[in-house]
């Protein structure tokens, strides 16, 4: 084991904060019984040493867990009342059915047209909605697809999960018009535990833009995250989420979605900020005929470190993974991404591809890609591969040769090296919106 995973400090909080921290939700008895388990695993996890495979080349040392709180109830008027300074990527891009926003882990604003509400759709905070239909919602929160019992980390965010965003699409309803969560930092040293939890019904279709951003580029951040996606027989997802905290924010999440026969999933997430991030990412595949399509963004700038460790799991037979992921790194940055297709024996007629292309725009950053397969079953169709390398000089110095600057020659290069994703993304704002990022981030000129 690395030297680095012996000296990663325990994460917090203890049995008397978690005690208050219960104490001042109100909660039912069931989601309270929720968490108490998951604090029992999260105190034996904490004591115990985290996967080398994973966490090797995530460097969590100078992670310090005391300097981050969980903000009091009492924080939601002041939540609210900053929720307008925030800068956002996705929010006043298009027309959404529906918005929710939670800023240092509260819920500060939540809407859903009258039509999706007499049509059952539920959407809004995860807490309120807990309240009022567990009995829909409870048997999919961290039971099917992001459990306690993974790491300390998820048992870190299920005994203290500060609400979050539900939607949940009943059978054979469908969602045309997309819909859009945000979630905020905005103390110094707030944390956010927020949770994610998307249960579409069989036959049931929707759109979902997620998007988290700091309100200060200085102030500290701890994000410890959950992203659930439950999907029924023939159900369609499109699923985005936009990281965008400062380069002072730690970002820790697990996430993974369910597929059931013959629905679909695409997924599709964007890493532009924080300090360090670390996100592990699994797609089961549950019944026949399921799909999915992951598509990844990835800019890293500075000194920050991103990390993505991916699964797709195809547990039933004739199912189709498609995972694409793109990276460009400048300055001092480091991205990790490491890759697994896993095909169990049952799973014969499987259709799985992965890769990971990065592009270095400079001598001091390192990208380390790590595709891999693990295959039980003997009729199957598994491809995966990575590339990474430098800017091709001569295609900038032909194009500034042509009367373009170096700054929109590299540009151009970049854009077009992240065109494969693009063009698998059919919501023109979210392409709209990871085409101003990139302009944002390769920072030329500056």
């Amino acid at each position: 084991m690395s030297s680095t995973i012996e000296s990663v400090p325990q994460t917090g909080f203890d049995a008397e904060q978690f005690e208050a921290f219960v104490a001042a939700r109100q909660e039912p008895e069931a989601v309270v019984e929720l968490r108490r388990s998951a604090f029992e695993i999260y105190i034996e996890k904490n004591l115990a040493p985290l996967d080398p495979e994973e966490f090797k080349r995530v460097d969590l040392r100078a992670f310090r867990p005391s300097k981050f709180s969980i903000a009091p109830p009492a924080a939601n008027e002041a939540g609210a009342n900053a929720l307008a300074s925030f800068g956002t990527l996705l929010r006043d891009r298009a027309e959404f059915a529906g918005n929710v926003s939670h800023v240092d882990g509260r819920c500060v604003r939540s809407e859903l047209s009258e039509d999706l509400r007499k049509k059952g759709v539920l959407f809004g905070d995860l807490s309120t909605l807990l309240k009022e239909h567990a009995d829909k919602l409870l048997p999919h929160l961290m039971t099917k697809a992001v459990t306690p019992d993974r790491d300390r980390f998820s048992a870190w965010h299920a005994a203290f999960f500060t609400g979050g965003t539900v939607l949940y699409v009943p059978r054979n309803v469908e969602v045309s018009a997309p819909l859009h969560s945000f979630i905020g930092l905005a103390a110094e040293g707030a944390a956010d535990f927020s949770h994610t939890l998307i249960v579409l019904e069989d036959g049931a279709s929707a759109t979902l833009l997620e998007e988290t951003a700091s309100l200060s580029e200085t102030n500290a951040g701890l994000h410890v995250g959950a992203v659930e996606l439950i999907l029924g027989r023939e159900a369609r997802l499109r699923y985005v989420q936009l990281q965008n905290w400062n380069e002072k924010t730690w970002h820790l999440a697990h996430q993974a979605g369910r597929v059931a026969s013959n629905a679909f999933l695409q997924w599709t997430v964007g890493g532009l900020g924080s300090k360090l991030a670390h996100i592990h990412q699994d797609i089961h595949l549950d019944g026949k005929g399921a799909e999915a399509q992951v598509n990844g963004v990835t800019f890293a700038v500075d000194r920050q470190h991103i990390s993505y460790y991916t699964q797709q799991a195809h547990n039933a037979e004739s199912c189709r993974s498609d995972l694409l992921y793109k990276t460009v790194l400048r300055d001092k940055s480091r991205v990790v991404w490491r890759g697994m297709i896993r095909v169990e024996e049952a799973a014969q007629k499987t259709d799985g591809y992965q890769r990971c292309d990065s592009l270095m725009l400079s001598d001091t950053c390192r990208s380390d890609s790590i595709p891999g397969l693990e295959i039980e079953a003997d009729d199957v169709k598994c491809t995966h591969g990575a590339t990474t390398g430098r800017v091709d000089e001569e295609q900038v110095f032909y194009c500034m040769s042509r009367g373009i600057t170096r700054y929109e020659a590299m540009h151009m290069i970049v854009e077009g090296f992240f065109q494969g994703v693009f063009d698998r993304i059919p919501v023109e704002a979210v392409r709209e919106t990871l085409s101003q990022a990139v302009v944002k981030k390769l920072g030329f000129g500056e």
